[in-house]
């Protein structure tokens, strides 16, 4: 009955809240100043929007510790991005174009999604492109990632330490969207593209091939195994669960309509697969102003929206008018509400696959009412907020 509840609750929410696409409202959002590496404000500083697209303002620097950096001289900075992602993604019918060298998106976080290529190949002759997590490997931090020349931290690979990479039984969260506005999901889906049957972990369909010569290029040996070049990875239709652009379309939690996605891709081990990111090419048109000279430094247009993930969304009245801080949270959640507000306010709180995982009492408290979340595993939750026949939803993003 609790789940029939939530389905009704959650198609309200989303007819309620279409400004509040899941392009809009799953970003880490700093909204207490937190610093992050060398006391850089770290996370996304701010989420506007207009009709058209989405501008994800981020230093490009995590919240969770990261470095060092075995054999890399560079240093992160704050790079002061403006990401720009388009509300509507559409297909590229024409020829798919290259993921490229760079950002190719980014993380939920801020932080600026690579492919697999670290810019150079053997010999410098363009044939033999380097796998980056094969000859950068060693100087990625525990994070999986580092930085690159100019201070630009980024991951090629699955960012370990933005979501539960050992949490198989649920459907991973968005981390983040590519340039061509599609989003970009954990290492774990439902087996069935409709939405249905277990959760699964999202295999790559391309493998190495069998050769032991490359054309032009250094022999299969113990300096360059199989693998260590892009090129040794071919891809095969069906052989893994994703598209040669490493994702498919399939229903998530939040597009229970279907969507194309991106996964990550992560071995049993949990270690990283190519093409690890999205690529090597895009599944979609990438919106202009994030890649080429000066990308990722948009201008966002004077009559965008700010989006403010302390007030919930916006509903048609009558409404309880409250806020939920900090969001992300780590420990402790605390809901406030406008003095004016009913004094008999009950509250539940839902997962992200509409399992209710608390119900709470009278919640009216001057000062807040405390709601400790230490033990929830990482991810979205909603909150149900009801007083008499007013009931007003919320979101928020648990975080370790």
């Amino acid at each position: 009955m609790k789940k029939i509840i939530f389905a009704v609750l959650f198609i309200a929410f989303l007819n309620n809240a279409s400004a509040q696409a899941p392009v809009i409202n799953s970003w880490v959002i700093n909204t207490t100043g937190a610093t992050g590496y060398n006391n850089i404000i770290s996370n996304v500083q701010s989420v506007a929007y207009d009709s058209n697209n989405v501008y994800i303002s981020a230093s490009c620097i995590p919240g969770y510790s990261i470095g060092p950096w075995q054999g890399n001289p560079n240093t992160p900075v704050n790079k002061n991005f403006v990401y720009k992602i388009t509300r509507t993604p559409v297909k590229n019918n024409g020829t798919p174009t290259p993921t490229g060298l760079g950002h190719t998106g980014v993380w939920s976080n801020g932080v600026s999604v690579f492919n697999s290529d670290d810019g150079m190949s053997y010999n410098n002759q363009n044939i033999w492109n380097r796998n980056a997590y094969f000859w950068e490997g060693a100087s990625f931090d525990n994070c999986l990632g580092h930085p690159a020349p100019g201070g630009e931290y980024h991951h090629h690979v699955s960012p370990k330490c933005l979501y539960d990479v050992t949490d198989s039984t649920h459907h991973s969260p968005i981390i983040g969207y590519s340039f061509d506005g599609f989003p970009i999901y954990g290492a774990y889906g439902y087996a069935d593209t409709n939405g249905v049957g277990p959760i699964k972990r999202m295999r790559s369909s391309f493998a190495t091939t069998a050769a032991t010569t490359r054309t032009n290029g250094p022999a299969v040996n113990a300096t360059y195994p199989m693998g260590c070049f892009i090129e040794d990875w071919v891809y095969t239709a069906g052989l893994g669960d994703l598209d040669d652009h490493n994702g498919r379309f399939c229903v998530t939690p939040e597009y229970p309509n279907g969507i194309y996605a991106y996964f990550v891709t992560i071995d049993d081990s949990l270690l990283p697969v190519y093409p690890f990111t999205p690529g090597p090419t895009y599944y979609g048109v990438v919106t202009a102003g994030n890649t080429g000279m000066n990308g990722g430094h948009n201008t966002i247009p004077s009559n965008a929206v700010v989006y403010n993930p302390a007030t919930g969304i916006d509903e048609a009245s009558p409404k309880l008018e409250f806020a939920i801080f900090p969001n992300p949270v780590k420990d402790q959640l605390l809901v406030s509400f406008n003095p004016s507000n009913a004094k008999d306010i009950k509250g539940e709180i839902y997962n992200a696959q509409g399992a209710l995982i608390e119900s709470i009492g009278n919640m009216r408290k001057d000062g807040g009412y405390p709601i400790d979340v230490s033990n929830y595993a990482v991810g979205n939750y909603f909150i149900v907020l009801s007083s008499d026949d007013i009931k007003t939803y919320g979101k928020f993003l648990k975080i370790n």
